[in-house]
């Protein structure tokens, strides 16, 4: 039986669902700021991060947790639907803590490639983070004595847990495209952000993981930081249905048909692993879509938090700085802060991946 059809199968009883019957016991989480639960606000990476103070985290847990968002991530409703805690970063872990049902390693704004490749490029200034996906997968490994010690004791251990690679390499992008590359550029590293996410997944099997999820890509073209730098007064840029720069949506569907071939030929690498593609695009563009439907009378392409514009993202006055105001009702909301969505939006796309329609193969 696969995940989400297990997953899927607790949801309606959750409250009552012993630990016993649960699929999987720990999560162990890498990534950027879709699932960072805390550890860029610890790494002191900036002196002042707007993220760790309110608006932040005001629906959910009413104060700032790190999280960039209003509220819980998809790994949040994941670790829910589990009937596990919200994982803990790994950099507020203490000594001798007791980190069985697992760790969150990402980080905002970290990049599946590691910083040379950026700084090679002259672009690395723009960087948040250098806590690149290696560095978590480092991080990990330092963990894992402290998990298991015996190749009997881990086989034990991994086989009940779930490892989340990603969603990583949407910053491998934004960095580059946000300093004036362009499309045809940006392809062609592509093949290098696949590899190092393909990398990271084979060196997490070769550790001992036998059940992995790797998301791909959001529709970076539904995105408010898009959709404001890359305006254009030519409409054929925008899909009519929804608003969305075309482009910038074709890009994302690029990177993550590569990804999924990717992991084909890794699953054909490893058959006793179970590798399960999330398909984060095609979960979030049905409340692109139809926004009403989903709850979101105020729109999706326009944030919630922000400083102004005709997206309400003005990057001299981001979300949390002077000049910015956040909505009164941000489940009304699809996007957060012009770069991330609202815990809504998030809660959607886990449960579409949750119900197993946008998580192959099944």
């Amino acid at each position: 039986m696969k995940l989400f059809i297990l997953v899927a199968s607790l949801c309606l009883t959750l409250s009552t669902v012993s630990s016993s019957l649960q699929p999987y016991e720990a999560i162990f989480n890498f990534g950027d700021s879709l699932s960072d639960t805390g550890n860029f606000l610890l790494s002191g990476a900036l002196a002042f991060p707007v993220i760790g103070k309110l608006p932040y985290g005001e629906t959910f847990f009413r104060r700032a947790t790190g999280r960039c968002s209003d509220g819980r991530l998809v790994v949040d409703f994941i670790a829910e639907a589990l009937g596990l805690p919200h994982l803990p970063p790994y950099l507020a872990l203490s000594k001798g803590q007791d980190v069985k049902h697992g760790v969150n390693f990402a980080v905002a704004g970290a990049t599946a490639l590691d910083p040379q490749f950026f700084y090679q490029r002259k672009i690395g200034s723009v960087m948040w983070t250098n806590d690149s996906l290696s560095t978590q997968l480092g991080w990990f490994k330092k963990l894992k004595p402290s998990l298991c010690t015996t190749k009997q004791e881990c086989d034990n251990y991994f086989k009940k847990a779930l490892f989340l690679v990603g969603e990583i390499g949407g910053n491998d992008y934004n960095y580059a495209f946000f300093v004036g590359g362009n499309i045809k550029q940006l392809k062609a590293s592509v093949p290098f952000v696949v590899e190092a996410i393909t990398q990271a997944t084979s060196a997490l099997i070769e550790e001992g993981a036998v059940e992995l999820v790797v998301p791909g890509n959001l529709p970076i073209g539904c995105s408010a930081v898009y959709l404001t730098l890359f305006r254009s007064p030519n409409e054929a840029v925008y899909d009519k249905r929804n608003g969305c720069l075309k482009a910038f949506n074709g890009f994302s569907k690029y990177h993550n048909s590569e990804l999924k071939r990717a992991l084909g030929a890794l699953r054909l690498k490893y058959p006793h692993a179970r590798i399960i593609y999330a398909d984060y695009y095609r979960a979030a563009m049905p409340f692109y879509h139809a926004p009403q439907h989903y709850g979101f009378k105020s729109g999706t392409l326009r944030a919630c938090c922000g400083g102004g514009g005709p997206y309400n993202f003005n990057n001299s006055a981001r979300c949390g700085h002077i000049g910015s105001t956040a909505c009164k009702d941000p489940s009304s909301y699809a996007n957060w802060d012009g770069i991330h969505l609202t815990e809504a939006a998030y809660g959607h796309i886990a449960k579409g991946l949750i119900h197993g329609r946008f998580a192959t193969p099944l």
